[in-house]
């Protein structure tokens, strides 16, 4: 789910059909969102509204970004792309793959050939579920474009609902790690700070108000500190867009390169010469129990599996820059 909170004057009462236009940066007629909206898909504070509702100060605007995605894109018809995929397991259930970076999880309005969900398609000759809507297809859960590592997709309906549970219920089990910039005084702690979508931005998220947003939780331990920047494991136990980013930028560690929560202004400057493709952030853990089978599954990569960028600056501080 998408949550918006109303916090700038120029957007109070605006009509809420030509909020959510601005918002999606006029990609689409405001005439299909407001359709969009007469199907009483849109929520303000947890109700119904029409399109001509005029937002106030603190509004929560709430919709299914899945959902919106494939009812403005009806007639997208994804392609398949040959890409040799670095897959870890493989049966008529499930498939885990290695994620690059710099590769999408699923098509957005501006991009819709090269994602993971078009190399699945090939490689799975379309074998693949379709519960979170035809524009992503075996997708049960995401990671940024620049977010490298393991992921688990859905060869069938049956596998993506037991999935998606397991996700939710937390029996599934992801575990990344960061480059975090800073030297952390608490060296393991839980990071419980609900989000929201930071305001005339539709891919930034924000810390929202108490008791308002979406639940967010993050563990995170830190494993090798460095002069100016952590090695740190981090576990979701919620699956916000952007959570441990948003989340470790809100504790005044964001992640090494990640430009749009502000580290570059926290570069330190023996880091200067070190260029990433933006946040240095590896999904290196994944287990959950095979949704036929029961088996618990768990994968883990080594190090020489991370991204390029992650190794050279991971490198460079043990090499150089270790207390």
């Amino acid at each position: 789910m998408t949550i918006i909170e109303i916090t700038e004057n120029e957007d109070f009462k605006k009509r809420l059909d030509v909020f959510i236009t601005n918002y999606l940066k006029n990609a689409y007629p405001r005439a299909k969102i407001t359709s969009y909206i007469d199907e009483n898909n849109i929520f303000v504070n947890g109700k119904r509204q029409k399109p001509s509702y005029k937002l106030k100060i603190h509004d929560l605007v709430e919709y299914d970004e899945n959902n919106l995605f494939d009812f403005l894109n009806p007639d997208l018809d994804l392609k398949p792309w040959e890409f040799e995929l670095d897959i870890r397991f493989e049966d008529d259930d499930v498939i885990v793959v290695n994620k690059p970076k710099e590769m999408l999880t699923h098509p957005t309005k501006f991009e819709n050939e090269k994602t993971l969900c078009n190399a699945l398609i090939y490689h799975c000759k379309g074998n693949l579920s379709d519960l979170s809507g035809k524009n992503r297809p075996a997708i049960v859960h995401r990671l940024d474009r620049n977010t490298a590592g393991l992921m688990v997709a859905a060869k069938n309906n049956f596998s993506h609902e037991i999935l998606a549970k397991q996700i939710k219920e937390k029996t599934a089990k992801r575990k990344y790690l960061a480059l975090a910039l800073g030297e952390f005084e608490q060296k393991e702690g839980v990071i419980n700070k609900p989000l929201v979508h930071y305001l005339k931005n539709d891919v930034k998220m924000a810390i929202a108000e108490p008791n308002q947003g979406l639940e967010a939780i993050t563990e995170y331990k830190v494993i090798e500190q460095f002069k100016g920047c952590a090695l740190v494991e981090l576990e979701l136990k919620t699956g916000r867009t952007h959570q441990i980013r948003a989340h470790l930028a809100s504790i005044k560690h964001p992640v090494f390169g990640d430009s749009l929560y502000g580290a570059k202004s926290f570069m330190r400057n023996e880091f200067y010469n070190l260029k990433t493709v933006e946040q240095l952030l590896q999904s290196y853990y994944l287990s959950f129990y095979h949704p036929r089978t029961n088996e618990l599954m768990e994968f883990q990569l080594e190090e020489k599996d991370f991204s390029k960028d992650f190794i050279k600056v991971l490198n460079f501080l043990r090499s150089k820059n270790e207390y």
